[in-house]
């Protein structure tokens, strides 16, 4: 079985719960960037241990948290060997807004990703865009790249759309998926 990582940061609790949901999905162990842009100690050697490593920041100002970036930046350190390379990643975000530029954090993650040398898992998941989808379906906001949810600016983690919090479950189940088939 694939050793998989959810490394992510979370500011209001959000993405957290969309970490745990992922996670729950994936078998994988939770890393949490601490509020200073941090892993947690034994963090990088649980992601040099990982096959896969799954990527996850809120999007702030059409891009991921400053404290995300700091842990990309940190990255270097491995980058420079080529410790990452082959692995899987994916990644995922959650904003306030619909589309709230999510797109963009998303490709954030690819790049670094691609930088290190890595392969990309989308999501793998229809849209659901029909007149009678709901906020509850699974993969409502149509993204392909990575998954993505939506919390209302007034809205606590707790009343998190469950579509979104499924949809989250279900990428972290096909990240599993693709590791056990590329046997890592």
């Amino acid at each position: 079985m694939a050793h998989i990582a959810v490394v992510y940061h979370s500011g209001y609790g959000h993405t957290q719960r969309l970490a745990q949901a992922v996670a729950e999905g994936a078998g994988a162990q939770l890393i949490a960037i601490d509020a200073e842009g941090n892993l947690p100690e034994g963090g990088w050697e649980t992601l040099a241990a990982a096959s896969a490593i799954i990527f996850g920041s809120p999007t702030y100002m059409a891009g991921p948290s400053w404290q995300f970036k700091k842990f990309a930046d940190a990255s270097s350190k491995p980058w420079f060997s080529q410790a990452w390379k082959d692995k899987l990643f994916a990644g995922f975000t959650n904003s306030a807004s619909t589309n709230g530029d999510k797109q963009i954090t998303l490709d954030y993650m690819f790049h670094l990703a691609m930088q290190h040398g890595g392969l990309w898992v989308g999501n793998g998941m229809m849209p659901a865009n029909s007149k009678a989808a709901t906020r509850n379906d699974v993969n409502w906001i149509g993204s392909f790249s990575g998954a993505m949810a939506q919390s209302p600016s007034d809205a606590s983690a707790a009343e998190m759309f469950p579509g979104d919090l499924e949809t989250g479950k279900k990428f972290g189940q096909r990240v599993a998926e693709m590791a056990a088939k590329l046997g890592s």
